[in-house]
This record gives structure tokens, sequence and C-alpha cells, in this order.
């Protein structure tokens, strides 16, 4: 199948059991819709990072928000990250 999408965060926070209230998929961890819900995860294909609040979102320097999420250097690459495979 082309053009089908290799996951989703819904998915993710099910099958990782992920403990978020909401979670965003970008295969390189590079570019995400901005979090609107927390403790909120973005997660690429290997593991997850968790933003327990808002505040901390916002803060980190090693990422840009704008009409997109920009993770500068990708999720794995963050303090925190988690990795599940």
């Amino acid at each position: 199948m082309t053009g089908h999408r290799t996951n989703s965060g819904a998915h993710l926070l099910r099958e990782w059991n992920i403990p978020a209230k909401q979670a965003m998929y970008h295969k390189d961890g590079v570019f995400f819709m901005p979090l609107k819900h927390f403790p909120g995860a973005y997660c690429d294909s290997n593991g997850y990072i968790i933003f327990a609040t808002q505040q901390e979102f916002e803060s980190c320097r090693f990422v840009s928000v704008g009409k997109r999420a920009n993770v500068h250097q990708g999720i794995s690459k963050l303090r925190g990250y988690k990795r599940v495979k």
C-alpha cells in the first residue's frame, strides 16, 4: 500500500502505554502539530518524549512552535527521550 500512514500518535499512545493525554507522531521525530493537551508526547519510530506541562513544552529551547512544532535535532536527542524499539 503506498501513501498509507506509517503510524499515529493515538495508536502509539495505546501500544506503548505512554502516560500522556495526547501523542503526536513523526517518523523522524522532527515536525509535529503543536501539543494542546498535557501531559503530551511526541513520538518517532523508536520512542517518545513527554512534556508534562504546557509551560515545559513552550519553554523547551530545542522546540520552535509556530503552525507546526519543529524539534531541531529530533526528539531522540532530547533529555528524557524513552527508547521503545
